[in-house]
């Protein structure tokens, strides 16, 4: 069976998944959660003109004055009346213009005396000086928030201004995590001859951490078909996300206990490295997603196939990792038939690759910000060519 593309992978697992149900959420609990709806305005922003200075309310017509202070405009608690001609308001940044005001005399601009306010300076050189006219952020109806957009601080913030004290998300999405083989333990226990630290499971928890996820944690599953096939049967999740047992080996159980579960698998091994033993598929109604057991592979994957899912079933519009431009610090060979992810860290504006790129390598991943992306049968790269990367966090 030829590898899969990448990008045609990435594209028939999002395909296996739909968009959960839509709830809504408190504002204070929005951020990082995508709009399931569009979000529109519920109210004018300003509701009327305001004072854009401290200074006096007064009407262009009447320079260059003087002018009879007749009250206090303030945020809060506008002037009552109105003005006539030849009269001024005192008013603050944020407070109402009063009717018949239609430009802000600043203050270092003017001079009082007796409640009587002579100009100083050049005054407003025109009518609308100094006032933010009423819908000058948006008016009544306008969409703020595209359905798919992400809810970030300011996004939330502008809803409240707008007038919601909630706003529509899909539901969080629940993601089963299992880690497989005979050799793993539990991060800080003991450990015999040929066991490993499980660290796969803490690594997916942590990448996920910023995505609206319920992680349920599977633990460790032994390498036995009949095991690992009744924890698959029996989970109740969106997606299962295995890590480990799913390539070829006589130990590798994944893809036969999956199918004995009742899984349908709609594609195994991608042309990506690290990464290529990869599966995904359904078992009822969750996406499976099989992931290698290298940890460095295990990482790669879980970017590029396991977030962008987990972004599409929230509500995402682009739920895909964002690539950007990057100088080369050091030559490349040409590439083999497989796109590669190389681990890299930007150095003075360039970006040099990890000298050895073993996919059992955590100390490597952890040293990198950045993986540089490498299409398959790419030309040599040399120092100074424009790469492209995906940034870490």
């Amino acid at each position: 069976m030829p590898l899969l593309p990448v990008d045609e992978a990435q594209t028939r697992l999002i395909g296996l998944g739909r968009p959960l149900a839509i709830e809504r959420v408190a504002l204070r609990n929005a951020a990082g959660r995508w709009a399931a709806e569009p979000v529109a305005a519920l109210r004018t922003q300003p509701e009327r003109d305001l004072s854009a200075m401290d200074g006096y309310a007064i009407a262009h017509a009447d320079l260059p004055g003087p002018f009879l202070l007749i009250g206090e405009s303030a945020a809060g608690r506008p002037f009552g009346g109105s003005i006539t001609s030849g009269q001024a308001v005192r008013i603050f940044t944020g407070a109402a213009m009063p009717t018949g005001a239609d430009c802000v005399l600043v203050q270092e601009e003017a001079v009082v005396t007796d409640s009587v306010v002579r100009l100083s300076g050049e005054g407003p050189g025109h009518p609308g000086r100094n006032v933010r006219q009423r819908g000058l952020d948006f008016t009544d109806g306008d969409t703020l928030i595209d359905q798919g957009d992400r809810y970030t601080p300011a996004r939330v913030a502008l809803a409240a201004v707008a007038g919601h004290a909630t706003l529509p998300a899909r539901r969080r999405v629940r993601v089963a995590v299992a880690a497989t083989g005979d050799e793993l333990r539990p991060a800080g226990q003991p450990l015999a001859d040929g066991q490993l630290p499980e660290s796969n499971g803490v690594m997916l928890a942590a990448l996920l951490g910023d995505l609206p996820v319920e992680i349920v944690d599977m633990g460790i599953l032994p390498d036995r078909l009949d095991v690992m096939r009744d924890s698959f049967a029996g989970v109740q999740a969106d997606v299962l996300v295995t890590t480990g047992g799913a390539s070829v080996g006589d130990h590798d159980l994944v893809r036969p206990a999956l199918t004995a579960a009742g899984a349908s698998l709609d594609f195994w091994r991608v042309a990506l490295r690290p990464g290529k033993p990869m599966l995904a598929g359904t078992l009822r109604d969750m996406v499976v997603v099989g992931l290698p057991g290298n940890p460095v592979s295990a990482f790669v994957t879980a970017t590029l196939f396991v977030r962008p899912l987990i972004a599409y079933l929230a509500g995402a519009a682009s739920p895909f990792p964002t690539l950007t431009d990057a100088v080369m610090g050091e030559r490349l060979p040409a590439n083999g038939e497989r796109t590669d992810y190389l681990r890299a860290a930007r150095i003075d504006g360039r970006v040099h690759v990890a000298a050895v790129q073993d996919s059992s390598m955590l100390r490597t991943l952890a040293r990198a910000d950045c993986l540089l992306l490498r299409l398959p049968h790419a030309p040599p790269a040399e120092p100074g060519d424009r790469v492209r990367i995906l940034p870490l966090a």
